[in-house]
């Protein structure tokens, strides 16, 4: 005797008068086709006794609706950095339009990161990935081209390279605008409280910082590196205010380094802006919260998120995507800054 013939997708969607991607899209709840189509093919399955093999889908599809990303962040700094809250609830923001997920990691160290993304792809538990925080030569970029993970790199395409396509800032001109606004103000002595000397943003900014200064014939400016952290900030802002050159103005790298620094000036007797001008980056409410409020280089973190996602599944869908600028941080002046002491 003959077996039945095994019902397949294609015959569903001969019933339901669709194609077979329309037939996947229903059963993955994914956008693409209306409701009355929806039922109309889940109508014909029941008809017809298929179900979709979730084993088969599994071996024949990445898990499209999982996205990766790995951070060589300690969890405390995390919670306390505004910037990367703004920029993840940017990425999930699009993620939830298209009901996807975001698989979130901590890791110690980039060889850590490479382990994680390497295991996720291989294991199908994600459809691709965002890349942050590169270092020049970064040791990520050939490891993970290798395996042919699908990634955006968030850096200058310097740093990343043609390997991944690149969304990025302008940090150079953000850092020479705010370097150029405060000796318009008379700032003859300026200082830079960065970030990790290794961070590939970092690196160019301090380049900017150093460049525009000369150009200006200002004072030679000094440059502290420190690990993003409040306390870092106050450290370094306690010991330039202590030295025998003081500055007269500080831009910092992030708003919790420059809130600390506004706290540690006040603590020491300094009265910002009269005696110091303090300058921060990225522009979070914490700036508008705090007294005087916080001058800023002003930047979009949470559509800064938006466009890397947007990215991300513009490469996944098959576009082929080159670098993308994003606006560059501008110059929000508020209670911080003010002409130098005389």
């Amino acid at each position: 005797m003959n077996a039945p013939a095994r019902v397949t997708i294609k015959d569903v969607a001969a019933r339901a008068g669709v194609s077979k991607g329309a037939v996947s899209l229903a059963f993955n709840r994914k956008p693409g086709v209306s409701e009355s189509t929806r039922e109309r093919i889940f109508e014909a399955a029941r008809d017809l006794g298929w179900a979709p093999n979730q084993t088969a889908r599994s071996l024949s599809s990445r898990r499209a609706d999982i996205i990766g990303l790995v951070l060589c962040r300690p969890a405390r700094l995390l919670g306390l950095e505004p910037f990367y809250m703004d920029f993840i609830s940017g990425i999930e923001g699009v993620l939830a339009e298209r009901s996807c997920s975001l698989l979130l990691r901590l890791a110690r160290d980039t060889g850590e990161e490479t382990e994680l993304y390497t295991s996720w792809w291989r294991n199908r538990t994600i459809a691709g990935a965002v890349l942050v925080d590169f270092q020049e030569d970064d040791p990520r970029v050939p490891a993970l081209q290798a395996i042919g993970l699908p990634a955006v790199a968030v850096g200058h395409p310097s740093l990343t390279g043609p390997v991944f396509p690149a969304v990025w800032t302008d940090d150079a001109t953000a850092t020479a605008e705010a370097v150029r606004y405060l000796a318009a103000l008379g700032h003859r002595r300026l200082a830079r409280v960065g970030g990790p000397a290794g961070l590939g943003h970092s690196a160019i900014r301090a380049a900017a910082f150093e460049a525009t200064v000369r150009e200006l014939g200002l004072e030679a400016g000094q440059q502290v590196t420190t690990g993003f952290d409040g306390k870092e900030g106050a450290r370094a802002t306690r010991s330039l205010l202590l030295s025998p050159d003081r500055p007269t103005a500080v831009i910092y790298d992030n708003d919790i380094m420059a809130v600390a620094g506004a706290g540690v000036a006040a603590e020491m007797g300094f009265v910002v802006p009269d005696d110091v001008s303090l300058l921060a980056w990225d522009d979070s409410q914490l700036c508008r919260i705090t007294h005087p409020t916080l001058s800023a280089m002003s930047h979009d973190v949470h559509q800064f998120g938006a466009e890397v996602a947007r990215a991300l599944f513009a490469l996944l869908e098959g576009e082929h995507i080159g670098s993308l600028q994003v606006p560059t941080p501008t110059l929000t002046p508020r209670g911080s800054t003010a002409r130098a002491p005389r």
